[in-house]
């Protein structure tokens, strides 16, 4: 039972306590990826205690498609933690199971959707994790995003989750920079801390009876609310008709995955790394990509960029200036990566 006789009451149809508990709650955890597993790292060096994991089942990886376990699972073995990894979260048999556990609450972080059997379960409902400041960014790819779109401003929000994905009223956010030459993968590693912290922060406002939720429409105008949806390979095209800024921003935010690629006589090429470069003449249609003193650019609206580091089909990462010596046999001409119009040089 718990310990208050006042209620507060969201959305969510979760009751969260408006006096303090005289316990530490009982959690249960889903998640797959790194950044679920250091959230779940935290919450297991706090005062509360993860009473079980929910996370994806192990899947097929590598050229021997070995069965590999998630982030969030090996995290969970290490600490000896009950797992469980349904095919279908309204199974029988994983709802008895979920429910065995006695959670006060469940915490989500990068787990898929959840029906409302599971998520409106625990007596406090289920708190989410979402790598943004909502309702900006709403959706699967928000550190992506954030870089992609240039902002120079993110962080982590927890929320309740409800019927919409990504919705719920808001409970606490952080705020965290976005450094001028930093990439996704080094924003996912900082927001992962910044996050494992909120998490516990928001668990020990609700045992001392302080969380409350505000509607994330007062949060925000909604005109200028950006998504973050999933990324599929023509998002990662990069679009050689934008200024310098934007592209480089567009490589930076998909870089160390899923990668940004261009098409070329050669074959795509994934383009990791890139920079402004000044000294040519911009007088060379947008696309257009030359080699030039043993190093590639490409011409977009306002400049050229310098591929400094690209993957070739089939090969490993290798600079730009690399690849252009392995092609030095060849006629490399100049070609235009928007059209893939080739021309003689």
């Amino acid at each position: 039972m718990v310990e208050t006789k006042e209620w507060l009451k969201f959305d969510t149809m979760a009751l969260f306590p408006t006096t303090p508990l005289e316990r530490p709650l009982r959690i249960a955890f889903l998640g797959t990826p790194e950044f679920a597993a250091v959230c779940l790292e935290g919450l297991m060096s706090s005062s509360h205690e993860v009473v079980g994991v929910v996370t994806a089942p192990d899947r097929p990886a590598g050229r021997g498609h070995r069965l590999q376990a998630s982030e969030v699972k090996i995290a969970a073995e290490k600490h000896g933690l009950p797992i469980l990894q349904p095919t279908n979260l309204k199974s029988p048999e994983f709802l008895a199971d979920f429910n065995l556990w006695d959670a006060d609450v469940s915490i989500v972080v990068a787990f898929r959707m959840l029906p409302e059997v599971v998520w409106d379960a625990p007596p406090y409902g289920t708190i989410n994790l979402h790598a943004s400041l909502l309702p900006n960014l709403r959706g699967a790819a928000p550190i992506h995003r954030a870089i992609m779109a240039g902002l120079t401003e993110t962080g982590v929000t927890t929320f309740s989750l409800q019927h919409t994905i990504d919705t719920g009223d808001i409970l606490l956010q952080r705020s965290s920079p976005i450094e001028p030459l930093e990439d996704t993968g080094a924003l996912h590693d900082r927001l992962s801390i910044l996050g494992q912290s909120l998490i516990v922060q928001t668990l020990n406002d609700l045992v001392a009876g302080e969380l409350r939720g505000l509607p994330q429409n007062l949060h925000s105008n909604a005109d200028s609310v950006l998504e973050a949806p999933k990324l599929f390979k023509p998002d990662c095209r990069i679009d050689w008709n934008q200024s310098c800024r934007v592209i480089l921003d567009h490589i930076r935010g998909l870089h160390p995955y899923p990668k940004a690629w261009t098409p070329s006589p050669f074959g795509d090429l994934k383009i990791l790394e890139a920079s402004q470069y000044k000294s040519l003449l911009n007088n060379e249609l947008s696309g257009t990509a030359l080699a030039f003193e043993n190093n590639l650019y490409v011409a977009v609206t306002d400049g050229w960029i310098q591929i400094e580091k690209l993957v070739p089909p089939g090969k490993r990462p290798m600079a730009g200036s690399e690849w252009i010596n392995g092609l030095a046999s060849q006629d490399l001409g100049v070609w235009n990566v928007t059209g893939m119009d080739r021309k003689e040089g």
